[in-house]
């Protein structure tokens, strides 16, 4: 067997993939952290012409990312099975407690998920989880990996498309036109970040427009921020980047409805300027975001924002189309279940975000992904 070298970041959850996938394969490997050694960096940039990790190197061969059928190929001498007891569609707080229960009762199980982690990887902070006073979204998410990562769950970073039923179970395909079989499904998709709706947004994201403080945060430090939106998810950003940032403008279309403790942290900030009653109507900049034009809803007045980057937390869309048809949807379009986290298709189930309980919290989609585990246990037995 070749050399096995890893170069990752520490927080990277697709190197931790990398990783628990060599272990559990038992493939001895030297783990090098590109985000301390920057000799080692630019080794890996010259090595695999990318900027980003995990970078695997394999004797002559390299793997760039959480690339399962390579790393399967050159490493896994296990078969994998065609039909699986569960396919679970996502990896945030839902996703990986229903895995852990269902590896529990024994299910051959598979996860398809874009990422580990889901919307919780965009907490700045999680103060209502039992057994923490205090801890970042990333953090919380890591241990949840940790817990599963020796555990016989195949992960595959990808994203669902289809969902059909087919004999003996359901058919998922995937935007990598990948297709799986399971017996059952379990849906903890969660929901995608709501976009602004003004020109040239796709051009900007990235580039100063961003939907996850977590990520790119401290890339802003001491410089001018905007925060887009008014409840809970727009208050914390705000408040955690007034620590990194110069100046936050926040931008809110109604009235701020956030919860009382966040809005008590917010008033005690001395460089948030709040906006109300006002809503971006157009993105400014050459390449790069350079600033905003907002507009005052009831007026038509508008100014000119200077910024150097611009965070979104105006709400979130559920990421039901692809079973739209199949499910009953409420109006929201999220998937309605019963209290079992059944849904309107036997054999199908679903928990946290995507459905239609009102708790939009980490611990109620745990709580949601475990009973959602437990019903497919149940109707495996059944069938």
């Amino acid at each position: 067997m070749p050399d096995v070298t890893v170069y990752s970041t520490q927080n990277c959850p697709y190197c931790r993939l990398v990783k628990a996938f060599l272990d559990r394969n038992n493939v001895p490997y030297r783990s090098i952290d590109v985000g301390i050694d920057r000799k080692a960096a630019k080794e890996m940039v010259e090595i695999s012409g990318q900027y980003g990790v995990p970078v695997i190197v394999a004797g002559d061969e390299i793997i760039v990312g959480f690339d399962t059928d390579k790393l399967r190929e050159l490493f896994s001498t296990d078969k994998q099975t065609d039909l699986f007891d569960v396919i679970i569609c996502g990896a945030g707080p839902a996703g990986l407690t229903a895995a852990l229960y269902c590896v529990r009762k024994n299910l051959k199980t598979l996860i398809i998920s874009p990422d580990v982690g889901g919307q919780a990887l965009e907490s700045w902070n999680i103060e209502n989880y039992m057994g923490y006073r205090m801890i970042t979204g990333d953090d919380l998410m890591a241990k949840f990996e940790d817990q599963i990562r020796e555990l016989e769950i195949r992960i595959e970073l990808d994203e669902v498309s289809s969902l059909l039923p087919t004999s003996g179970g359901f058919a998922i395909k995937t935007v990598s036109n990948q297709e799986y079989k399971g017996k059952t499904v379990i849906l903890a998709q969660g929901k995608k970040p709501r976009k602004l709706g003004v020109p040239r947004e796709e051009q900007f994201m990235g580039r100063g427009l961003s939907v996850c403080a977590t990520c790119d945060g401290p890339i802003f430090r001491e410089k001018i921020v905007g925060v887009v939106g008014g409840g809970n998810s727009a208050l914390t950003t705000a408040i955690e980047m007034s620590g990194i940032a110069k100046e936050v403008h926040l931008f809110v279309r109604s009235q701020i409805k956030a919860d009382d403790i966040y809005k008590s942290q917010y008033t005690q900030k001395n460089n948030i300027i709040t906006h109300t009653g006002y809503e971006i109507s157009e993105l400014q900049g050459d390449g790069r975001l350079s600033g905003v034009v907002i507009r005052n809803k009831d007026t038509g007045k508008t100014d000119e924002i200077r910024l150097d980057g611009l965070f979104t937390e105006i709400g979130w869309i559920p990421n039901t189309k692809f079973v739209e048809g199949l499910l009953q949807l409420n109006e929201l379009n999220e998937v309605e279940i019963d209290i079992n986290c059944r849904t309107s298709s036997p054999g199908i189930f679903a928990a946290g975000d995507v459905t239609n309980i009102t708790g939009k919290q980490i611990i109620i989609a745990c709580g949601e992904g475990a009973k959602a585990a437990l019903s497919a246990f149940d109707y495996l037995m059944t069938i």
